[in-house]
């Protein structure tokens, strides 16, 4: 019986956390879009067909919906209106004989008060067609190797692994009575610093190892204490990471001037794009493996087990490590960015920071410099164990590009595929990914 409560009660907790991303709260109309297979999936050449329902206030709404549908990412092939009827309706959204998704894209007017305009209520559904058969436009570099391999032993080289620290600070308010939490410097390669909050838990045991690097954007670490579980409940060392430079307690006045200078065309995806030895991202990735090679010398330190886990543009980051570095065991990763980036010249939907709606992104010298940086070719290289999760209702990092990754997996795999999720994920999801990092440590929950 008690079990069944506890169960009960994290199942609301869990249903209540998904409401909040996917709905935002005090939000006084509800869709709901339910295809008519259960898991979304269809064969090329299936007909797919979806139930639409909208709600305002919880009532029912009889209202024209006007819909699009057009394959992931890309320009609708097909309009049309439906009229629901005590609050749904049925819309026929075809095939694709290719694997690949579709998207049915909503619209709505919901009623407003007298002498106010309508408000738009809008809403969309991504159905997949044998995604397991998708492939990359990426083409993989015969030199890719040898282009890692020297640029990670030059940065060894600059800076040896005794001296990657540079500055290491006891930070008493995120100390608690589980864990010790330090805020770091590392000097990863000639010219670049990164900064980290690494966490430790309190004792004299040794412990599993987990880097976690950012998401996309210009930013600082804001929420050092947002997964403590980790340290508190996984009793792993913890290092969340940030890829800039940008000193965490540094004020709002010092921020705002420096990501000024990343506005624009300026944007540091896109800088140095031009020419493989100069494009932004590689000292980032060069700095997740000088990371990897500090968390390494701490005496609290298993020897044994070093995972990596992280979301979106972390995603992306996390499974380049396990690339990159051999000594990685485990691997966690939500909607990777920087996937089959230039997958739009393919007629398919390409990964984030989708260059293609910015002007001479998509230029074949910068195609020829993305293929030495495009998770696809990571993934290619990864033998460590790797756990996936994925919406396909992503429009930041499609699903498209998710399975893409997925299939080109060659090591031991396992998936959570959440078909209604957009950009995020559930905290249930962000926990169950630590139990899942244990489980691959050969620890017990």
């Amino acid at each position: 019986m008690k079990k069944l409560i506890f169960m009960t009660c994290l199942l609301c907790g869990w249903l209540m956390a998904l409401q909040a991303e996917n709905y935002p709260y005090r939000s006084d109309y509800l869709w709901t879009t339910v295809p008519n297979h259960a898991d979304w999936l269809y064969r090329c050449g299936e007909r797919a067909t979806v139930e639409v329902s909208l709600y305002h206030y919880g009532i029912p709404q009889d209202l024209t919906v006007n819909y699009e549908i057009g394959p992931d990412m890309l320009p609708a092939t097909k309009k049309g209106k439906v009229t629901l009827k005590n609050g749904r309706a049925t819309i026929d959204m075809g095939t694709m004989q290719k694997p690949g998704f579709l998207d049915l894209r909503l619209t709505a007017d919901i009623p407003s008060p007298a002498g106010q305009k309508p408000r738009p209520a809008r809403h969309h559904c991504k159905v997949g067609f044998q995604p397991e058969d998708l492939k990359p436009y990426t083409k993989n570099p015969a030199d890719f190797d040898r282009f890692w391999e020297q640029t990670i032993s030059q940065a060894r080289k600059e800076v040896k692994t005794a001296d990657i620290l540079t500055k290491r600070e006891r930070v008493e308010k995120y100390c608690t009575k589980d864990f010790d939490c330090y805020l770091l410097k590392l000097h990863t390669d000639r010219i670049h610093s990164v900064y980290g909050y690494l966490t430790i838990p309190k004792g004299d045991g040794q412990y599993p190892v987990v880097l976690c690097p950012p998401g996309a954007g210009i930013k600082t670490i804001k929420e050092p204490m947002r997964m403590t579980f980790y340290a508190r409940e996984g009793k792993f060392i913890r290092l969340e990471m940030e890829i800039h430079g940008l000193h965490p307690e540094m004020t709002t006045e010092e921020f705002q001037e420096i990501s000024a200078v990343f506005s624009g065309d300026n944007d540091y995806l896109s800088n140095g794009l031009d020419e493989r030895d100069n494009y932004y991202m590689r000292h980032v990735y060069t700095a997740c493996v000088r990371a990897m090679d500090y968390l390494c010398s701490l005496p609290q330190w298993d020897g044994r087990n070093l995972c990596v886990q992280g979301g979106s543009q972390g995603g992306a980051l996390a499974l380049i490590t396990a690339a990159l570095d051999n000594r990685v065991t485990a691997c966690s990763a939500n909607h990777p960015a920087l996937s089959d980036m230039a997958g739009y010249l393919d007629n398919q939907a390409g990964g984030y920071p989708h260059f293609n709606h910015k002007n001479q992104m998509l230029t074949e010298q910068k195609v020829k410099t993305m293929q030495y940086y495009d998770v696809v070719n990571f993934a290619r290289r990864i033998q460590c164990p790797v756990y996936m999760t994925w919406g396909y209702n992503d429009d930041t990092c499609p699903p498209t590009t998710s399975y893409i990754v997925w299939n080109l997996l060659q090591g031991p795999k396992e998936s959570l595929i959440t078909p209604i999720n957009e950009h995020w994920t559930s905290d249930f999801t962000n926990y169950s990914q630590m139990v899942w990092l244990r489980k691959a440590c050969g620890l017990s929950k």
